[in-house]
């Protein structure tokens, strides 16, 4: 029987390895594709097979894509975006989670119920809205006091930043996450002078690492990956991201599909980066937000 029981074991463990590696497989094959293409020529790209293994690597076609566009400019303003929103975004959410999950006070409840409801509001509902609002912003990109006469901040950085340093889901999820302490830190930190304030960030910020790390990969990769509010507030090669600065490689004849696959692979890698350092905290944040509370 004990050797039944070990060989039941062994063979669910195989499944379960073979299972894996298949799911793997399907979700890498994109991923190999893209570098393929990318290596290829263009009578490889069009031929009617498909082809997977280039006959020779075309490296080339790195070069030839970062040399199509001003590239330096475009990932230095999705790096400026990205960097400013996911800081700014995790200062915000997590005091806004703490207070919500630490803090008693009259209506913390209803104000939470409005949080969530933003959850439930698709962003393309609100784009024109918004468009509206930073466009008429009064004082900026020489608009007068009521805001009208200029361009607000249309083709610049806070336009751009501005939609995204708070968000529903990110203070859930800080929320959920302090929530599980138990009170009994609370009182201790106020026998030991400690305010509110004082308490979150001597206490409750050190230990955040896990939410604050989930919560951050999440952030930077939408926020670098956003490609339809960028279209929407700006119109200038200057002020370009890398997902709109992907169509330079689209003519009025054809798609240059493997400088196209190239600048997507080099577009792609920080994200990649940013995963592997942060998939360990990634993991336990988001478990961690799940089951408490």
């Amino acid at each position: 029987m004990l050797r039944k029981g070990r060989a039941q074991d062994g063979a669910v463990r195989l499944l379960a390895a073979v299972f894996v590696v298949v799911c793997a497989a399907f979700v890498l094959f994109p991923f190999f594709v893209m570098i393929s293409i990318s290596l290829q020529t263009m009578s490889e790209v069009y031929s009617p097979s498909m082809v997977l293994v280039p006959e020779r690597l075309q490296f080339v076609n790195y070069a030839k894509a970062m040399r199509n566009g001003n590239w330096p400019r475009y990932f230095l303003n999705s790096a400026i975006v990205t960097v400013v929103v996911t800081a700014v975004s995790l200062v915000i959410n997590s005091m806004a989670g703490y207070v919500f999950a630490r803090l008693r006070f009259r209506g913390s409840k209803v104000l939470f119920l409005l949080v969530l409801t933003g959850m439930m509001i698709p962003p393309q509902v609100t784009m024109i809205p918004l468009f509206s609002l930073l466009r008429g912003i009064p004082f900026a990109g020489g608009n007068n006091w009521l805001g009208q006469g200029g361009v607000g901040l249309y083709n610049t950085y806070a336009g751009l930043i501005l939609p995204f340093l708070a968000g529903s889901f990110g203070v859930f999820l800080c929320r959920q996450f302090y929530i599980g302490f138990p009170r009994e830190l609370d009182d201790a930190a106020r026998m030991d002078g400690c305010g509110p304030f004082a308490a979150f960030l001597k206490i409750y910020l050190p230990l955040s690492g896990p939410v604050l790390a989930s919560l951050g990969v999440l952030k930077f990769t939408g926020t670098w990956n956003e490609y339809t509010w960028p279209l929407i507030m700006t119109n200038t090669d200057k002020m370009k991201t890398v997902q709109l600065a992907l169509t330079v490689f689209r003519n009025e004849s054809e798609i240059l599909w493997n400088q196209l696959m190239a600048a997507t692979f080099l577009v792609s890698l920080a994200i990649y980066v940013v995963f592997t350092f942060a998939q360990k905290y990634f993991v336990a944040g988001l478990l961690s937000g799940s089951v408490k509370g």
